[in-house]
């Protein structure tokens, strides 16, 4: 998956490590995924070098304030759920940015459990002045497409979020036996 390896050199570096192994690898779809992911990376550390680095965001509080500024005043786990992040994450996020005084957080009139999120006036500035240069650096990063190739990546990418969305619980499921998940390991051992 190193940005420095073709496809190629990658696909007979797996089938080496397989060898014989009985385990039938689809390199059309490992490439899919692979793609998707190294193209992910790599433009979230572009925008993030670049555009976002001046306004002092990384990608993730640039989408919370995206998301805010588009659709206005929203509640929490909605924010969360458009970004495509965790309501934990978003916390943290959040904090942040109200810290810097561009998000503001409070209290749902009708149901007190709940918290609403709007940009102040200092958040709705930077996102008129960064979105721009943001939209400018999404047609670099696309330049090679042509505009009905771009359409025809966003629906095959579509596709695949809709996949994940509408069967990946089942899925979830079926690989685990009907077991919830294990809760996730930061990579570090137990201690003893």
């Amino acid at each position: 998956m190193s940005g420095h390896r073709s496809l190629a050199d990658t696909e007979k570096a797996v089938q080496a490590r397989l060898g014989d192994t009985p385990v039938p690898v689809c390199h059309e779809r490992m490439a899919a995924v692979a793609s998707i992911y190294r193209a992910a990376a790599a433009v979230r550390q572009y925008f993030e070098n670049s555009v976002l680095r001046d306004a002092e965001l990384t990608w993730t509080a640039f989408v919370v304030l995206w998301v805010v500024w588009v659709w206005g005043e929203r509640e929490t786990r909605r924010v969360a759920e458009d970004a495509g992040i965790s309501k934990g994450t978003l916390t943290g996020v959040a904090r942040t940015l109200q810290g810097r005084g561009l998000l503001e957080r409070r209290t749902h009139p009708a149901d007190g459990r709940l918290a609403l999120l709007s940009l102040t006036p200092g958040g709705e500035r930077l996102m008129i002045r960064v979105f721009p240069e943001f939209h400018s650096e999404e047609a670099f990063v696309t330049e090679p497409l042509s505009d009905d190739e771009a359409l025809d990546l966003a629906d095959l990418l579509g596709r695949i979020v809709l996949q994940v969305e509408t069967r990946g619980a089942d899925r979830r499921l079926e690989l685990l036996d009907g077991q919830d998940p294990r809760p996730r390991r930061s990579g570090r051992r137990a201690k003893g």
